[in-house]
């Protein structure tokens, strides 16, 4: 007998999953490269994917935790449309299990609490997001893989209305839930822990590979969406050196070396209290090793009013945008986004849009 929380307008039935052959009313979810075989009545690993009489739902299509106006830095995404304005939402739930997770109350309240936030159809985030003028929307805090129908949907009506569509992601998307969404995302940023080292990822993540991560990555810049990766330094078993070589040689030899790379500093929380956060010296050796492999831009975060949170020419090193967190103080680009000294294209794309927020440090 069907659920009769199935009439609530956030639970849907989902996309990507299949019948399980010769295991009567088993379901095969496709939507992340988890690919969970599902018992009747259970939740795959997200917590937000249930079989009912054998087919799969969603149970958070518009159920937002969280809706905000965010500079795009804060992403962080320095190089696709700066200082520009993004309408973030969120849902509850994430296919993975961080455990020095920040935003815990949400990506992992289906283990704590439970489900919960509050229904918005797409057309009333669209609307929202141009009545307080963002220039798009961001699907963020949480995986936003797991809310995939109610961001496909969002997406659609933001680019009938002008708006781009940037995700904030662990890159655990299937390849084919990520063929039907290229048409409609824009830019992506891609984050790695502890250098996508497997042994962290099984260990303080419950992933059990972090390979399709890469591959996520290759496919996302042959359709030419803009993408930055962010790499996240924990003390003692994530800050290996020859890890992080590893995966800058990587990002070089399969996505080239102008790819944005933001090195992110690891502050105690949810289960990893006893770890102390990140010492910059070590970001800065991380961010030297970074460079001298050949990154153009390297950048620190998580640390206000460091010098790496600005960006520099590649070429001859002049200042051209000075940023204080996520916030935009000084601009130094002609108008085709070059460097007014040697005149070196950067790989920015998109224009300076500045928003009020830039007012406040001027």
């Amino acid at each position: 007998m069907s659920e009769p929380t199935l009439g609530k307008p956030y639970i849907r039935e989902a996309k990507f999953w299949s019948p399980v052959p010769d295991r009567l009313g088993y379901v095969k979810c496709n939507l992340c490269n988890r690919r969970c075989t599902i018992a009747p009545g259970r939740f795959g690993v997200c917590g937000v994917r249930k079989n009912v009489d054998g087919k799969l739902y969603t149970y958070v299509y518009g159920l937002l935790t969280a809706a905000n106006l965010d500079p795009i830095e804060k992403k962080p995404l320095s190089h696709f449309n700066p200082g520009s304005a993004v309408f973030s939402i969120s849902t509850p739930g994430c296919n993975f299990y961080c455990q020095f997770c920040q935003n815990w109350e949400i990506s992992q309240s289906r283990l704590e609490s439970g489900l919960y936030g509050e229904y918005y159809p797409p057309e009333e985030v669209v609307r929202e997001a141009k009545r307080l003028k963002a220039d798009g929307i961001s699907y963020t805090y949480n995986e936003p893989t797991i809310f995939y129908e109610y961001m496909y949907d969002v997406s659609r009506l933001a680019k009938k209305e002008g708006l781009f569509n940037t995700v904030v992601t662990n890159g655990y998307m299937s390849p084919e839930a990520l063929e039907e969404f290229y048409p409609y995302l824009d830019a992506a940023t891609v984050d790695f822990k502890a250098s996508g080292d497997p042994v962290f990822y099984r260990k303080f993540m419950g992933v059990p590979d972090p390979e399709p991560i890469k591959q996520t990555l290759i496919e996302m810049r042959k359709r030419g969406i803009h993408v930055e990766i962010t790499n996240l330094i924990v003390p003692s078993v994530g800050d290996d050196e020859e890890k992080i070589r590893e995966l800058v040689s990587w990002i070089i030899e399969n996505l080239g070396d102008e790819v944005p790379f933001h090195i992110l500093r690891f502050y105690p929380h949810y289960k990893m209290i006893d770890y102390p956060p990140t010492d910059v010296s070590t970001l800065e050796e991380m961010a030297s090793i970074a460079k001298n492999a050949g990154l153009k831009y390297v950048y620190i975060g998580n640390v206000w009013g460091h010098p790496l949170e600005n960006t520099y020419c590649p070429s001859c090193g002049t200042k051209l945008i000075e940023r204080k967190g996520f916030y935009i103080t000084k601009w130094n680009l002609t108008g085709d986004n070059k460097c007014p000294v040697c005149g070196t294209k950067i790989n920015i794309k998109g224009s300076y849009r500045k928003r009020y927020w830039d007012s406040f440090f001027y």
